[in-house]
C-alpha cells in the first residue's frame, strides 16, 4: 500500500485530519492532495463526526503545492484527462511549463475545499505554524480558524509569480474587505497571529504550549452543540456571503493559475525559489 501523509483520527465526535509531511513543510504533491481530498470527504460525510479539525505536524500547517515535485514533473505521466477538448499530446512529448502539474494537484484540493464548505458540520483550521499559499487558502475556507501564537500566515503566491488558488482569492476579500485584500496580495506581508486576528482573518489565537488542547476543547464544544441547527446556520451564512459561487470561482482560480504556471514569470519564480534568491520578474516580461 502506497505511503500516505494524510492521517484521519477521532476524539469522540471530533474528526481530525492531519497533514503529516513535515520534511516537506506539509506541502502537497499529487498523492498527498488526492489523499487530503479523500480524508476530507470521509470526515464530511461520516454521520458520527460532528466537527472536523484540520491540522499539520512539525513547523508548518501547510506550505501549498510541492514545488520540488512540480519542477520534476514527478507525478505527470499522462495529463490527457485534464485537457478538455484540447489536442492530446503524447505522454513522452516534451512539455513546456508546469500548468498541468498544478491542475492535477488543485483539482483534488479544490474538490476538498468545495466539500468542506458544503458540509453541514463545522470545520476548524488549527494553524500550528506557517500557512502559506495553498495552506493559506485551506485555512481560510474553514469555518473557524485558530492560530498558535508563533504561527504566521502569508499569501506567498507572488514569490514564484503565481496567482492565488485554493479558495484564497474568494474568501480573502469577504473576510477583510477589498482594500486590505489587495494589500495582502500586492505587498505580501507575513502576518503574525495577532495581526491576523486584528484584521478579522482568523477566529482567535492560543498559546503554543496549550494550542492542541485549546483547539480540541473548542471542537468538543462545537461537537456537543445542535449539529443540525449549526448546519442550517452555516448554509444560511454561506448563502448570504454568496458562497454558492465558490465552485465557479475555484474553476477560474485553477485555470488562471495553470495558465500563469506555463509562462515565463513562474519559470523565473521557480528558479529563484530553488536558488534561494529574490525573483527578478523584469527579465520575464
Amino acid at each position: 500500500m502506497a505511503e500516505t501523509y494524510i492521517e484521519v483520527g477521532h476524539e469522540g465526535a471530533v474528526g481530525i485530519l492531519t497533514i503529516n509531511r513535515p520534511h516537506r513543510f506539509n506541502s502537497m504533491d499529487v498523492t498527498t492532495a488526492r489523499d487530503f481530498r479523500r480524508a476530507a470527504l470521509q470526515l464530511a460525510r461520516d454521520e458520527n463526526v460532528r466537527c472536523v479539525v484540520i491540522r499539520g505536524t512539525g513547523k508548518a500547517f501547510c506550505s501549498g503545492a510541492d514545488l520540488k515535485s512540480i519542477r520534476a514533473h514527478a507525478d505527470a505521466p499522462d495529463f490527457a484527462y485534464l485537457r478538455s477538448g484540447e489536442a492530446v499530446i503524447e505522454p513522452d512529448a516534451a512539455r513546456e511549463g508546469f500548468g498541468e502539474e498544478f491542475k492535477e494537484i488543485l483539482e483534488y484540493l479544490h474538490s476538498a475545499i468545495s466539500e468542506i464548505k458544503r458540509s453541514p458540520k463545522p470545520f476548524i483550521a488549527a494553524v500550528n505554524g506557517v500557512a502559506a499559499a495553498g495552506g493559506f487558502g485551506i485555512a481560510m475556507c474553514c469555518d473557524l480558524v485558530y492560530l498558535a501564537r508563533s504561527a504566521t500566515l502569508e499569501w506567498a503566491y507572488h514569490k514564484t509569480g503565481l496567482t492565488g488558488a485554493e479558495s484564497s482569492t474568494f474568501f480573502l476579500p469577504r473576510l477583510v474587505g477589498i482594500r486590505k485584500a489587495m494589500e495582502l496580495v500586492l505587498l505580501n506581508p507575513r502576518l503574525s497571529a495577532e495581526d491576523a486576528k486584528t484584521i478579522g482573518l482568523i477566529t482567535d489565537v492560543f498559546d503554543d504550549g496549550t494550542f492542541d488542547a485549546d483547539v480540541l476543547a473548542v471542537a468538543r464544544r462545537v461537537a456537543s452543540g445542535p449539529t443540525k441547527a449549526y448546519g442550517v446556520a452555516k448554509q444560511l451564512v454561506n448563502h448570504a456571503a454568496s458562497v454558492e459561487q465558490l465552485d465557479v470561482h475555484l474553476d477560474e482560480e485553477l485555470q488562471h493559475l495553470a495558465r500563469i504556471a506555463d509562462g515565463a514569470e513562474f519559470a523565473e519564480g521557480l528558479a529563484a525559489f530553488f536558488e534561494k534568491r529574490e525573483a527578478d520578474f523584469s527579465i520575464s516580461t
